[in-house]
């Protein structure tokens, strides 16, 4: 006899459990995770995975991106399933709850149902995306976005990390290049939890978010061709410095983002000096570059004022710079009635929330352009994120874990 619905929740000290357990795939000294896509370490938390939702009665597929999908039958499988998850990647210098904590979560939801012998009128399908970070192969959702054909699959296949190894091998390498074609999989929906990943819930005292909109994003791949010179007999003013160019455009970056706020953001993550020495001027550096904001306006006169004043800077400076837009991602707006959903979750289980959007991508993101989507945050710590500290309370991660829940029960049809 199945248990009532309307009272179920999740088993909190199993989702925690979990967590913790995942966490040792990729452990760091500072009690983070170390988990780069298609890595030995990510393997072993696939194998994990898998094994997992398989003890869960699910049925495992993997696409030829890697992308992996566990189907809990529904009592109508003519019905498409509802997608719910997140990923299992982390940052070089990751933490236990970003994307784990959606995944996780996923898993839960499906274990609770069978604890409670409730079937949905609809399947349900956990997912781990490959490759969300973003951290050895660029651009970031790439699972996702070949899943939604915002980038040929070939394309991302071919793309390569910093040693020249491509996706297409690192997938054969730890043999989870699936045979389910990419986007073969069809949803109804996807609703994905997720820690915040910013500051503005714990800073409220509120244990829930309903993620609303996100952050368009543009990336950029620069490189800077100046002068190698001796950095004590070459006057200053004959200097080709390609370090000196590249602070104007972080400060460039910079202001700009700041002329545009607050709803707008812009960095520089990454700068590497070809072959430096303490007394050569640099010569070449290859850096990145990004820029985020909710409003596509903006995100068009950010693009526009950067392009411009790159071209200011390498004629005054007399140096040569390439600025390659490599990923665009508009602005998302998730689905009212998702949203809706996850509202009315958290008030019938008597947990405050707030409309949030979200600063860092995630691939909801991608999902949200094919099928009604939407997102939970919850709080974490001083909104720290790609961090080793980052981290998040037990309790915390039960209540997103119970909003997926009933949010579930809702949108696949898990009776009053």
């Amino acid at each position: 006899m199945s248990a009532p619905a309307s009272n179920l929740t999740i088993d909190a000290d199993r989702l925690w459990s979990s967590i913790i357990e995942t966490a040792r795939f990729g452990g760091t000294e500072k009690g983070g995770v170390r988990r780069l896509t298609l890595s030995e370490e990510d393997r072993q938390v696939r194998d994990w995975f898998r094994a997992a939702c398989e003890a869960a009665g699910c049925t495992v597929s993997v696409d030829g991106l890697g992308n992996m999908f566990a189907l809990r039958p529904g009592k109508d499988m003519t019905k498409l399933p509802l997608g719910i998850g997140s990923h299992l990647d982390t940052q070089p210098t990751g933490g236990k709850f970003d994307g784990i904590l959606g995944v996780m979560a996923a898993l839960e939801v499906v274990r609770t149902l069978n604890d409670a012998g409730i079937e949905t009128e609809a399947p349900i399908c956990v997912c781990n995306w490959t490759n969300e970070e973003g951290s050895r192969f660029a651009p970031a959702m790439m699972g996702s976005a070949g899943y939604v054909a915002d980038l040929p699959v070939s394309d991302i296949l071919a793309r390569t990390d910093a040693e020249g190894i491509s996706v297409g091998a690192a997938l054969d390498a730890i043999g989870y290049r699936g045979p389910e074609e990419v986007g073969a999989r069809k949803f109804s929906g996807f609703l994905e939890l997720h820690i915040e990943q910013g500051p503005i819930l714990e800073a409220e005292g509120l244990p829930i978010g309903v993620v609303e909109h996100g952050q368009g994003i543009i990336w950029y791949d620069g490189r800077i061709s100046g002068f190698e010179s001796h950095t004590g007999s070459t006057p200053m003013h004959l200097r080709k410095d390609a370090l000196a160019a590249l602070s104007e455009i972080v400060l460039a970056i910079e202001g700009l983002a700041k002329a545009h706020g607050p709803n707008a953001v812009g960095s520089v993550g990454e700068a590497v000096i070809a072959r430096p020495s303490r007394n050569v001027i640099p010569g070449e550096i290859a850096f990145s570059g990004e820029f985020r904001t909710p409003d596509a306006a903006i995100l068009d006169a950010l693009d526009k004022a950067l392009q411009t004043q790159v071209k200011e800077i390498a004629a005054r400076r007399k140096v040569d710079i390439r600025l390659d837009t490599i990923w665009r991602k508009e602005p998302t707006h998730f689905d009212p009635a998702m949203t809706g959903a996850i509202a009315a979750a958290a008030d019938r289980l008597g947990l405050p929330h707030r409309p949030i959007v979200s600063g860092a991508g995630h691939d909801s993101f991608h999902l949200a352009t094919v099928v009604p989507t939407a997102m939970i945050f919850v709080p974490c710590k001083d909104g720290v994120s790609h961090n080793e500290l980052e981290s998040a309370k037990p309790e915390e991660c039960a209540a997103g874990a119970n909003v997926l829940l009933h949010a579930v029960l809702a949108v696949a049809g898990g009776g009053a």
